[in-house]
């Protein structure tokens, strides 16, 4: 990594680290001064513009910036990863749940590449609960997140996980 994109890029994660104590407004000034420092199409700079408005509640202004960041492949996995999730959430808070659950399987299937890695695989496992969630489907959604959960547990992981299949399996039976 350049020494000048370093810097920008501790300068960014300076001013995330202050976002509780700013008005949203100044958080999504303050990311654009700093991502006009980048040339108009990285993706980087596309990727921390996005999440400044979804942060600051502007959805419809943040999708198409993840958008472009994505379309760019300029970034890094764990970065695309936290796009496509936020996208995701984007989509979901729009009322758009079709586009936002495929998004996030999509996402899933990106973990099965070799070479990809697991970086926010529970999260994006999470992001779909909860789009099953407001799709209406709350069996499905309680049942991916305690599956993605049941990994963490000092006990009866096996047993979570088996019970949460077993819900699912017999919830998803009564549906045919």
């Amino acid at each position: 990594m350049s020494e000048g994109l370093h810097d920008w890029e501790a300068r960014v994660a300076a001013l995330w680290k202050q976002v509780d104590a700013m008005p949203t407004e100044d958080l999504v000034s303050r990311i654009d001064t700093l991502a006009a420092e980048r040339p108009a199409d990285d993706a980087l700079a596309l990727f921390e513009r996005a999440c400044a408005r979804d942060t600051a509640g502007l959805e419809s202004a943040a999708e198409p910036l993840y958008r472009a960041a994505l379309a760019s492949h300029g970034l890094d996995p764990y970065r695309q990863a936290r796009a496509t999730i936020q996208l995701a959430s984007t989509l979901r808070i729009l009322g758009r749940l079709e586009e936002s659950e495929q998004l996030v399987k999509a996402q899933l299937e990106r973990y099965a590449d070799a070479g990809y890695g697991l970086a926010l695989y529970d999260e994006t496992r999470a992001t779909l609960a909860l789009t099953y969630l407001v799709q209406g489907r709350a069996v499905e959604a309680a049942c991916l997140a305690l599956t993605t959960l049941a990994p963490h547990l000092s006990r009866y992981n096996r047993s979570v996980a088996g019970n949460a299949a077993e819900i699912l399996k017999g919830s998803v039976a009564s549906w045919s």
